[in-house]
């Protein structure tokens, strides 16, 4: 399970995962972290989409081959799969692999986030990818999963893992 989580909320999903079907649980670093300004981080994320450009990860998953089920997780950012994401299915391998997208928004949905994942995995199985609402940084709103947000998010996960028929 390798997730990116700019405020816990993917990566709270990611744990809720891995608490239902266990795996290796890893976050993707960046080599260079993005600023912690809220609006620093949209305009640099717009210019490397537009770009077409791929930061360098810290995060290197040397045996990446031995792993049939890669699930995927990331927030939405600017209606699109984040840099970083492209990034980490841009250097990996994930031909013949069951790639699982799972996805946290602000309220706007995926966007063209999970087709954009179906495309660059073209020579893997991708899944029905499951997505909630998260934090709404835009709002002063960071985590988002306590109380009944993350019961409903838990109950909603074990639907969502044995529609798709994974399980541990």
């Amino acid at each position: 399970i390798v997730y990116l989580s700019r405020t816990n909320n993917t990566k709270a999903v990611a744990q809720i995962i891995h608490k239902e079907i266990g795996g290796d649980l890893v976050p993707i670093e960046l080599m260079t972290a993005y600023p912690l300004d809220y609006q620093s981080v949209v305009d640099q994320v717009a210019r490397e989409n537009q770009g077409g450009y791929l930061p360098p990860l810290k995060t290197q998953i040397e045996n990446i081959k031995q792993y049939d089920v890669i699930f995927v997780g990331f927030p939405t950012w600017g209606m699109q799969l984040p840099p970083p994401i492209k990034s980490f299915l841009s250097q990996n391998d994930l031909s013949g692999k069951t790639i699982v997208p799972f996805n946290t928004n602000g309220g706007y949905g995926i966007g063209s986030s999970f087709e954009t994942l179906r495309q660059l995995c073209a020579n893997s199985t991708v899944l029905t990818g499951y997505s909630t609402t998260g934090g709404k940084e835009k709002e002063g709103l960071f985590f988002f999963f306590l109380g009944a947000k993350e019961e409903q998010v838990k109950a909603d996960i074990k639907k969502w893992l044995a529609t798709i028929k994974i399980d541990n």
